[in-house]
């Protein structure tokens, strides 16, 4: 007998949350047996459901909601010895696992096109204690993210986040970063680093068009730019997608890493997947293949 588990966000979707809701019900129950239905309420509801949906051996966990939902739903199955199989449905503003994995971002499209038949395998990102399914940012560009308010979010989508980052870094404030990559020290002077596990990084989808979602892989992208000049020549180079590295834009795969300022007197946030992450220091590793997903 399978049993899922459907745990929907709803505050994301806007007015048509609940007919969202209806039509991904009817779907889910023409391929489960037992269809359990959870609304989450706060913060942490959907980690701790998915968390509990594993440890009661439920076949599958789904999640209806934004980035921030889905990121709690892969966080709760994450470090669990038994992990049922996952899958989403796209309600959010950037959506870049969806885009990474080529679910439509149409939630009734997304709906319409789910299949039990078709999964495959994720690779998870670790920073610290927490996890990643798409993007840890650090610097002045996830420094502005970290200040988008959620009604920016909804009104503006992935440009109230290009147009925080682009005033940020306008203001060339860069920063002394301590790097060890997979053993190897050095030392790289940016505006902001990005470490990717996917191609789309804030919605844009061709960023690092090497990436895959299971390659076992994370990669490392910053801005050589301690000038102002030097920024406005690396954005360019940003947004057209790096896959080596360039004059203007640094660029490294790894397994594991750990990055820190220079200057243990400063203190820098991180942002993962969106959402405020933890200070550095901070020590980052992939996780190959960890999930079965529904795409």
């Amino acid at each position: 007998m399978k049993k899922a588990l459907l745990i929907i966000n709803p505050s994301s979707g806007g007015e048509k949350a609940k007919e969202y809701a209806q039509l991904a019900q009817e779907k889910l129950n023409q391929s489960f047996d037992v269809l359990k239905i959870r609304h989450t309420k706060k913060s942490g509801d959907a980690k701790r459901f998915a968390k509990e949906a594993a440890s009661e051996k439920y076949d599958s966990v789904l999640v209806m909601g934004g980035d921030g939902t889905v990121n709690e739903g892969i966080s709760g199955l994450a470090e669990e010895n038994y992990r049922p199989k996952f899958g989403f449905f796209p309600l959010g503003t950037v959506n870049d696992l969806a885009r990474a994995l080529d679910i439509p971002l149409d939630p009734k499209k997304a709906i319409d096109n789910f299949s039990i038949a078709r999964t495959t395998s994720l690779d998870i990102g670790k920073i610290n204690n927490s996890y990643f399914m798409n993007v840890v940012a650090i610097g002045a560009i996830p420094e502005a993210i970290n200040n988008v308010d959620s009604e920016q979010k909804t009104k503006f989508g992935k440009l109230a986040y290009f147009i925080s980052g682009f005033k940020e870094l306008s203001n060339n404030e860069t920063y002394s970063f301590l790097v060890t990559i997979d053993g190897k020290e050095q030392e790289i002077t940016s505006s902001t680093l990005l470490i990717g596990s996917t191609n789309s990084i804030g919605g844009f989808e061709s960023l690092l068009p090497e990436a895959k979602v299971n390659d076992g892989k994370l990669y490392l992208i910053y801005l050589k730019d301690p000038s102002l000049i030097q920024t406005i020549k690396a954005v360019p180079d940003l947004l057209k997608g790096v896959d080596e590295a360039t004059a203007n834009v640094g660029y490294l795969t790894f397994n594991q890493a750990v990055i820190s300022l220079q200057d243990r007197n400063k203190k820098l946030a991180t942002n993962v997947d969106g959402d405020e992450g933890d200070f550095l220091p901070v020590t980052i590793r992939i996780l190959p293949t960890h999930l079965e997903v529904y795409h």
